[in-house]
């Protein structure tokens, strides 16, 4: 097992140090990170812990999975590697080449 946790179901408004505290009142941690959109900077709801040790990361899971944060029950397990992207994958799309056919050679105005 590993010593990074992943932290679902997480309420909006618990930042890192929050969750840092959590994590540390049942064993030592590296790092808290709460994932943010990239768009808007809003929290997602989950968020990564790194604990210290192997033994301090199933500690967590055991004292903190289902515990109530917020109204919410975190989940709390063991992160997963990032899936691998194929390289075969996502193309996607219609063939290459041209867009439809004929037409005069002017360009047209924007309907608005």
């Amino acid at each position: 097992m590993g010593r990074k946790l992943y932290v679902g179901n997480l309420p909006y408004e618990v930042g890192e140090a929050e969750l840092q505290d959590l994590f540390s009142s049942v064993a030592p941690v590296d790092s808290v990170s709460v994932m943010r959109d990239q768009a808007t900077g809003r929290p997602r709801g989950f968020a990564f812990v790194e604990m210290s040790t192997e033994e301090g990361a199933q500690t967590a899971i055991r004292n903190l999975n289902e515990r109530l944060v917020g109204g919410r029950s975190l989940t709390v397990n063991e992160a997963r590697p990032k899936a691998a992207r194929s390289a075969g994958f996502g193309g996607g799309g219609f063939g290459g080449g041209g867009f439809g056919g004929g037409g005069s050679g002017r360009r047209r105005e924007p309907r608005w």
